[in-house]
């Protein structure tokens, strides 16, 4: 329930077409669908990877009815190679509006986070300090 401490970096980004504009970013970006989920489950397959709803096991839903998905980046935590129960859904995204902390992953607001998409290098990254 903490974000990990580790050079982190940013492998795709996915964004609400219908709420925001495609950010400015040399990453690969693909618009959110409501169907897309990213799968949570320790022991499932595809633990720790993108999925389509409706989905077998446990999975959180990147379409949110909140706006803390409407602008992320998926970043490289526990990917290659994934160790299960390691963590999962480690996310670059929108700070709630209360800003309350999350389970793991770093928000920010929108301003933000549009510049270091913008200004990050490719094969760039951010370093998480305890």
């Amino acid at each position: 329930m903490a974000t990990p401490a580790a050079a982190l970096r940013p492998v795709c980004v996915l964004y609400r077409a219908d709420r925001v504009r495609r950010p400015d970013t040399c990453l690969m970006t693909r618009p959110i669908m409501p169907d897309d989920g990213w799968c949570d489950a320790p022991h499932h397959p595809d633990y720790n990877r993108f999925i389509r709803h409706p989905f077998p096991a446990s999975a959180e839903r990147l379409w949110r009815t909140d706006h803390a998905y409407d602008l992320l980046a998926v970043l490289d935590f526990n990917l290659h190679p994934r160790m299960q129960g390691r963590s999962s859904a480690i996310f670059l995204h929108l700070m709630h509006d209360d800003a309350r902390p999350t389970a793991g992953c770093i928000a920010m607001h929108e301003h933000h986070l549009r510049q270091l998409l913008r200004l990050l290098p490719p094969g760039g990254g951010i370093k998480v300090h305890c």
